[in-house]
């Protein structure tokens, strides 16, 4: 059966591109639909009036009548589309008159007739449909539908293909899905039936990559099922180039070479300081890289006390790493002397290729890297840090404090903000990359390796575009169960939609899809800069929560507000304190203080309340999480809060109790100290700001979600 619709669907359209047309009629377009199972009404073309007249007669009732022309692409612009028309007289009419408009509108469109179609039922208007996005190729489309489409935007976006399962989940990702639902005593509609129109669509779109959109719009859905009023299909005008993919093995043997190399060989290694030759070997020598150094220069013999040699093919033994500092146009001619020496990995610290319109030169180094069986680190990049092998192969600050935390940018500016970020704030790194061009290597192939690395517990990643956006999702979805992964998108144009020849196109925004689909790879997108860094040093902190119940605990009325409205925002759920709980916390509060949810113990209180009341939260085990909210007072100084806060917290996790606690802190300069001293033993603290303490624990429900652990 699958193969004869496909072989339907590809008779059809290799028809239509004979003719040298893109876009399909709407009669084509039921052909695909009836062949898909993709419900529409009853309809059929009409060449003349009496054609017209008949069917109209043969439907029954008001029919919809339409223009047919493959000139014509939005029928109502053109006053090609008639609602409601019933009885010959009227059949006639609409018909003369639609041929007229259309004649009008353009008057070279050729004309094949008029659709007449069943009219369908009131319900509630959605709109189905798929693009072509560059980034993420395929991409299946839902929203409210209608005339307001394009006003609204109430639109979620998911790779296609889709699950039944995930068909159903984007009727529930819209700011609207109440309405879907049933409100005011209306009931709701038959979400089966909408998620099969979604299903099907993306599967059409899977099956047949010459679609470059499809459109139904509106779907009329109702308690009793969907039907597709229109459905617009456009053929794409050419064909993407495929790019060349490798396995996860191939990757995984690349990168370990390239992370944990045992020889590095920097090309253009200099004994000027100020060079970025010199730069790269005073960091790889200073930072106390165990492996080989191999300095490569045709005019020096010495560099920095190492031997220099004349070519990287003079280098003795085996290299995994070639680290360029010469200048772009010299980058060719070495690199061939790579690929003859069979080094895996080259790293491109020189700028002057894409980033400056040099695209020809750029292709040419990648065409030699793909003949030897190179993987490309840049060009135009910092280089990179790779913290737990002491390798510190760039030309700039060097950074050594070892810990958890990948970070990578597509930027060298943003790639130092990241290392000042990581040295004041003491955060450990297992690797910091700068990416650059992105000729070849990425961020799935970052993310592989990451995913798979011991030394790393979450991956935080500046980019402004992905290459392969399938690819990158795939490797999100392989890690996010293992591990955090936080995303800062840069540009959120919705330069995508300015050429597009269908509503769904419109709608399907460069932001928009990237923001779906990466929360379905489990992503945790960070709105911006700071967000990301305090999100990759907060979460290999937090424990995993084991459920939903949020406490507020906190000694400012203020503050528990602001912290409760936080936790909303981050889509947190505030416990509803159960009696005996709230009598239990009351027996430690005074009497103008207020339990319930913030747990208000008041500003006066000493350390005893503070520690009494962490210690009840952290006990019961119907409270999943902590939001503590100080406020500096000379009975519980901050420094007090700090260590008690943390030596409860650390007790229980002793006992096998460990739950996320973050906590705000408000004072004078203090806090600031306490706030390090408690992230430095497992607590999540801010000075001067109660939203960034939960953003945090927001985060890391998000994670835990994704991954499955909640």
């Amino acid at each position: 059966m699958a193969e004869d619709r496909v072989r339907k669907v590809r008779a059809l359209l290799d028809g239509v591109r004979t003719e040298g047309r893109t876009a399909l009629t709407a009669p084509e377009g039921k052909v695909i639909a009836d062949a898909y199972g993709i419900a529409v009404p009853g309809e059929a073309l009409a060449a003349d009036v009496d054609e017209a007249v008949a069917a109209a007669a043969r439907l029954g009732g008001p029919v919809v009548m339409k223009i047919v022309s493959p000139d014509i692409l939005h029928k109502t612009d053109a006053g090609g589309v008639a609602v409601g028309v019933e009885g010959a007289v009227d059949v006639r009419a609409a018909f003369c008159r639609i041929i007229e408009n259309a004649r009008a509108y353009d008057s070279a469109a050729r004309i094949e007739g008029v659709q007449v179609q069943e009219l369908l039922p009131r319900g509630q208007e959605v709109i189905v449909g798929a693009v072509t996005d560059p980034t993420f190729g395929k991409v299946v489309a839902f929203g409210l539908g209608g005339v307001l489409v394009e006003v609204l935007k109430d639109v979620t976006f998911r790779l296609a293909p889709v699950s039944a399962d995930e068909a159903v989940s984007m009727l529930d990702s819209i700011r609207s899905a109440e309405i879907l639902r049933g409100v005011r005593g209306q009931a709701g509609v038959d979400r089966w039936a909408v998620a099969e129109q979604i299903r099907r669509v993306s599967q059409l779109v899977a099956d047949f990559p010459e679609i470059a959109e499809v459109d139904l719009n509106p779907v009329i859905a109702t308690p009793g099922g969907a039907m597709a009023a229109d459905i617009r299909v456009i053929l794409a005008e050419s064909s993407t180039p495929s790019r060349r993919r490798y396995t996860r093995d191939e990757i995984l043997s690349t990168m370990r070479r390239l992370m944990q190399p045992s020889s590095v060989a920097v090309v253009g290694a200099s004994n000027e300081q100020g060079k970025i030759g010199n730069s790269v070997m005073r960091n790889l020598i200073d930072g106390g890289f165990s492996g080989e150094i191999h300095p490569v220069n045709p005019k020096a013999d010495d560099i920095l006390g190492r031997k220099a040699y004349k070519s990287v093919t003079d280098v003795p033994g085996e290299v995994d790493v070639a680290v360029f500092a010469i200048p772009a146009r010299f980058v060719a001619a070495a690199l061939e002397d790579v690929g003859r020496k069979k080094i895996p990995n080259a790293v491109l610290i020189p700028s002057g290729f894409a980033e400056t319109g040099e695209h020809a030169l750029q292709v040419q180094i990648v065409e030699i890297a793909e003949r030897h069986g190179i993987r490309l680190f840049g060009p135009n990049t910092y280089g990179y840090y790779s913290t737990w092998q002491d390798l510190c192969a760039t030309f700039c600050t060097p950074y050594d404090v070892k810990g958890g935390v990948a970070l990578t940018s597509q930027s060298g500016g943003i790639g130092m903000a990241i290392l000042g970020f990581a040295r004041t704030t003491k955060t450990g790194v297992s690797a910091i990359v700068g990416l650059g061009n992105k000729s070849d290597l990425d961020e799935d192939d970052l993310l592989t390796w990451f995913g798979e690395d011991p030394h790393t517990e979450c991956i935080a990643m500046h980019l402004e575009d992905l290459k392969d956006g399938r690819a990158f999702v795939e490797a999100a979805r392989a890690t996010v169960p293992k591990k955090p992964v936080v995303v800062l998108k840069a540009g959120r144009t919705a330069a995508g939609a300015k050429a597009a020849g269908s509503h769904t196109g419109a709608l399907a925004g460069d932001d928009a899809v990237y923001d779906d689909i990466l929360r379905q790879a489990g992503v945790i997108r960070a709105p911006g800069l700071n967000d990301m860094l305090e999100y990759a040093r907060a979460l290999p902190v937090l424990p995993t929560p084991r459920g939903d119940n949020v406490v507020i605990i906190t000694g400012a009325g203020g503050s528990g507000v602001l912290l409760s409205d936080a936790v909303t925002d981050n889509g947190l759920s505030l416990m509803e304190i159960p009696p005996d709980l709230d009598e239990a916390f009351r027996r430690f509060i005074p009497p103008f203080g207020a339990a319930g949810n913030p747990v208000d113990i008041t500003g006066g209180e000493p350390p005893s309340t503070y520690e009494a009341t962490i210690r009840l939260g952290l006990e019961d085990p119907r409270i999943h999480a902590l939001v503590l909210g100080y406020w500096h007072t000379i009975v519980t100084p901050p420094t007090v809060f700090a260590e008690l806060t943390a030596r409860v917290v650390a007790e229980f996790r002793e006992r096998g109790i460990e739950k996320p606690v973050v906590a705000s802190l408000a004072g004078d300069v203090e806090v600031e100290e306490a706030c390090q001293y408690l992230f430095e033993r497992g607590v999540v603290a801010y000075p001067y700001t109660t939203e960034k303490p939960v953003a945090a624990l927001g985060a890391k429900y998000r994670w835990a979600r994704a991954a499955g652990l909640l």
